[in-house]
């Protein structure tokens, strides 16, 4: 059959464009635009796991209490809760492209202020500020390129750039061992080790284009057929004629606010959408609560066990390593198994892990269970982005994922302070014990409301989610 290029730019229907996006296969467009997706997650990762580590040499330098410690422990999710907020909404409003790079400025400043901070307080502020940066980079990133990726492979290449996160703890837990631990002042370097390669993925990252159904929806219909063009001239240059588009007049983006930011707000918990924003926020609550609330502790809880700083880092980066397999099993289980099964699957593995912890009684142990729980925490991690990237129509989508994560964030603030004041009563044990709990609500919910994703256009779910309520 031979090739379509697609309507002229006045004929391009959001159905018109889904098809021709739809029919692509991967090429090097599009690992391209995971890789450098992809690399701001890992840097985003590292900044954020890098609190952990920074925290004990901290502690001990400027004589923090343990309720002090939590407090500068939750400033990065503190940031990530208006990074992410602001991001969503402005994604929405002004590009997904624009609010990409203005977030990396942000979070490399203001890393580079805290590792000069003087006191407590210039580094709890910085801190703050530098999570923004990830917070926006966080809920930008996945729903930008889940617009550009055909429905049947969208779950493992979302999941698969989630992915990119367990990279960055990785390299965190090294920075950690090797530079907090055995440099004099290196809990400052170690912050400008994680900033100054965001210099590097800001010039590529201006190459990128704007999302074709951000542009589409917001009436840029030019702009998004020279786009759209330009993904199937360079797919074409890479595999060849490609077949004719199949269009389905029901792949029709689905219209559910004026594009206004207080109507864009306002849809999230409309009719038709309160059942899917409601699910998402729980389940975002209590997948970050228990993520930070776990990574942001595990070395000070490990060294309160009786470890000393040096094994409890060792420990912690065995217990990271365990990302890397969770992120992208989770990826490749998701695209063989609806989307929402899965994540019942990984919060339910982390259950088993937090009840491993909450009863191990040696070294050996924590390590095994701690293992488990990072790899389904991690591999919950994955699904998170790429669920939520699918669940909302284009025009709220980064709306609606920038106020799940926010709200997942107040979780994520809470936790490390919640465990930091609650040790001393509950101890070691108990910590997890609340973790268990917590996990299993999260899988309860999403396996009674959540919605199908897997193999399914973004409008098509658009449209579903608008008629299900």
């Amino acid at each position: 059959m031979p090739e379509t290029t697609g309507a002229a730019p006045q004929q391009l229907t959001s159905h018109v464009m889904a098809a021709r996006l739809e029919r692509l296969p991967l090429s090097r467009f599009h690992y391209k635009l995971l890789f450098a997706g992809g690399l701001g997650y890992t840097f985003d990762a590292m900044d954020g796991a890098i609190v952990a580590f920074i925290l004990p040499s901290v502690t001990k330098e400027w004589g923090l209490s343990s309720g002090a410690t939590g407090i500068l422990g939750s400033s990065l999710l503190i940031g990530f809760l208006f990074g992410a907020l602001g991001a969503g909404i402005l994604g929405d409003k002004i590009g997904r492209r624009k609010v990409m790079v203005s977030a990396l400025v942000l979070y490399s400043v203001a890393s580079l202020v805290a590792a000069a901070a003087p006191n407590f307080a210039v580094l709890f502020v910085a801190r703050v500020v530098a999570g923004m940066g990830t917070g926006a980079e966080s809920a930008i990133i996945a729903p930008y390129l889940s617009e550009f990726v055909p429905s049947r492979v969208r779950g493992r290449y979302v999941g698969s750039l989630a992915g990119f996160f367990a990279f960055g703890y990785v390299f965190a837990s090294l920075l950690g061992y090797f530079v907090v631990s055995d440099v004099p002042h290196g809990w400052r370097w170690v912050q400008v080790l994680t900033s100054v390669p965001i210099l590097m993925l800001l010039w590529w990252r201006r190459t990128l284009p704007e999302s074709p159904r951000f542009l589409h929806v917001h009436g840029r219909v030019a702009e998004a057929e020279l786009v759209v063009s330009d993904i199937e001239r360079q797919v074409r240059e890479r595999v060849g004629p490609l077949p004719a588009p199949q269009v389905s007049t029901q792949d029709e983006d689905v219209q559910v606010s004026s594009g206004t930011v207080a109507s864009n707000l306002r849809s999230l918990v409309s009719t038709g959408l309160r059942k899917t924003t409601i699910t998402s926020w729980i389940y975002w609550f209590v997948a970050i609560f228990t993520y930070y609330g776990f990574f942001t502790w595990i070395p000070s809880l490990l060294v309160k066990q009786g470890f000393d700083i040096s094994k409890s880092f060792l420990f912690s980066i065995v217990i990271y390593l365990a990302q890397i397999p969770g992120y992208y099993s989770a990826a490749f289980v998701s695209e063989r198994l609806e989307r929402k099964w899965t994540i019942v699957i990984y919060l339910a593995g982390g259950a088993v892990g937090a009840l491993g912890l909450a009863f191990a009684s040696s070294s050996t142990q924590i390590l095994v269970w701690g293992i488990v729980l990072s790899f389904f925490m991690n591999g919950n991690a994955a699904l998170e982005y790429s669920y939520t990237s699918e669940i909302y129509p284009t025009m709220i989508r980064t709306t609606g994922l920038g106020v799940a994560s926010a709200i997942g964030r107040v979780g994520g603030i809470i936790a490390p302070i919640v465990i930091g004041f609650s040790y001393s009563t509950v101890g070691f044990g108990g910590v997890f014990t609340m973790l268990l709990v917590l996990l299993l609500i999260g899988a309860a919910v999403v396996a009674v409301f959540g919605q199908r994703t897997t193999g399914r256009s973004l409008e098509t779910i658009g449209q579903e989610t608008i008629g299900r309520d």
